[in-house]
């Protein structure tokens, strides 16, 4: 168990035992006060006392001894009766019950102010003698017996209250510190290099915060393992992709030690493979720098619409060698602050890439316009448009194989290569390249597989 369920444990026991000990409290001390208050024998005075008394001492002076002896008689029959004591002169009483201890005491000390006497009066009767009477409330028979009865002892509740709080604290405890442990061995199994710990089985159904906590956790220890294993597919790719170019090279420097009548071609070579080396290691610096977020060179103004034009038109120059064409439509003028460069670059590898993969005798497609987006006016269910903001899209399409559904997404990253394009000449870096550079800018990139066969890839950019 760590430091925190003890921690939770006790505060819920420590809780739970201050409101009990409240609650206990509360109840003894009521039970105390009516205990103290059922426990008198007697209450003595009052006004039903009075109405007795009064009624006892017409009773004595008319009819002396013996009718009083009477209606004691009566009222010790009837329930709920006050007890009626008449005592005469020598400390006897009149119906010959024995008197209280403490009834005794006080008619022995004279004080009818206060105590059991207060109230009692001195009646003297027909045949001359002087007789005491004294009133007194007894309570009932029944519940002077349920007052009477033993208490049960209080260990028992307290114990069984102790070990429920106990076990209250004890789960509670658990349940807070459970998803926090299986946490905290998730992030250490992390931080061994175990990217596939996931804490999410061991949460169950909580639909708490420590339930969120640990789906996020989840979220990004995937991420983590995505990146690192893309970085590790990156690295084997990058190995591979030099080692062709070096090996080329290695065998082109053999062949002219061999043959130096060939050296004049062999230096061709060596050129050719020299450049294609560097063009390599310019595209990884460049995708290094969008992954890492550097900041490029600063943004300039430019026309869009005239930038993709000329990507169009050189493209369609060196597609005519190879009996493909490239049509490009789009008029106007759009102009936006962009790293120019950068986004022609992006903008040139997609419109390449569909040049190299469109069939034989068929064209690329470039269409590029200005999408203006509606707007809602201030007065309801109506909108207005605005010239000021917008998206440029620019639609390259071509005539090739097209890309299985399930790969439109994969081919932005890193040396991707469908398995129907394995015969063509690429790194796979240029739509990753070309993505990144555009979402640097606020844009997206996005394929999808043209009706009767080809690729179309949307570049969408935000315009201030």
């Amino acid at each position: 168990m760590g430091r925190l369920f003890w921690k939770s444990f006790f505060a819920f026991w420590l809780a739970l035992l201050l409101a009990g000990v409240g609650v206990g409290s509360v109840v003894w001390l009521h039970r105390q006060a009516e205990a103290e208050f059922e426990s008198t024998p007697a209450l003595p005075g009052g006004p039903r006392a009075a109405v007795m008394l009064d009624a006892a001492e017409v009773f004595l002076r008319r009819g002396g001894p013996q009718m009083m002896r009477e209606v004691l008689r009566e009222w010790a029959e009837a329930p709920g009766k006050a007890q009626l004591f008449v005592i005469d002169a020598g400390g006897r009483d009149l119906f010959g019950r024995e008197l209280p201890g403490d009834l005794r005491a006080a008619l022995a000390s004279g004080d009818f102010r206060r105590g059991p006497m207060s109230g009692a009066r001195r009646v003297l009767a027909p045949d001359g003698e002087t007789y005491t009477l004294v009133a007194r409330y007894e309570r009932p028979a029944a519940r002077g017996h349920l007052l009477r009865r033993e208490r049960p002892s209080p260990a028992l509740p307290i114990v069984a209250g102790l070990l429920a709080s106990l076990a209250f604290s004890a789960a509670l405890a658990w349940y807070v510190a459970k998803p926090i442990r299986s946490l905290r061995g998730a992030f250490r199994a992390v931080s061994e290099g175990r990217l596939e710990t996931r804490v999410q089985p061991s949460m169950g159904n909580r639909r708490d915060e420590l339930a969120d906590l640990g789906r996020d956790f989840d979220r990004m220890a995937q991420r983590l393992q995505a990146q690192i294993h893309s970085q590790q597919r990156l690295l084997h790719d990058v190995s591979h992709e030099l080692r062709s170019p070096l090996a080329r090279l290695h065998a082109a420097i053999g062949l002219a030690r061999q043959s130096p009548e060939k050296l004049e071609m062999t230096l061709e070579r060596i050129e050719r493979e020299s450049v294609r080396l560097d063009e390599l290691v310019g595209e990884l610096l460049t995708l290094s720098r969008l992954e890492a977020g550097t900041p490029g060179a600063p943004p300039v103004t430019i026309d869009l619409m005239e930038m993709v034009a000329s990507i169009a038109d050189d493209a369609g120059f060196e597609a005519e060698a190879s009996g493909r064409s490239v049509h490009f439509s789009g008029a106007g003028e759009v102009t936006a602050a962009v790293q120019g460069e950068l986004l022609y670059r992006a903008v040139e590898n997609v419109v390449r890439n569909a040049a190299k993969y469109t069939a034989a005798g068929t064209a690329v497609e470039i269409m590029a316009r200005r999408r203006v987006e509606a707007q809602e006016s201030g007065t309801p269910g109506t909108s207005v448009t605005s010239g000021a903001a917008g998206v440029f899209e620019i639609v390259v399409s071509d005539r090739g194989p097209g890309v299985p559904e399930a790969d439109l997404e994969a081919i932005f990253e890193p040396f991707y290569r469908a398995d129907n394009n394995a015969g063509t000449i690429g790194y796979g870096l240029g739509l990753a390249i070309a993505r990144r550079a555009v979402v640097s800018h606020g844009g997206q990139v996005c394929a999808r597989n043209r009706p009767g066969g080809g690729l179309e890839v949307t570049l969408s950019l935000p315009l201030a």
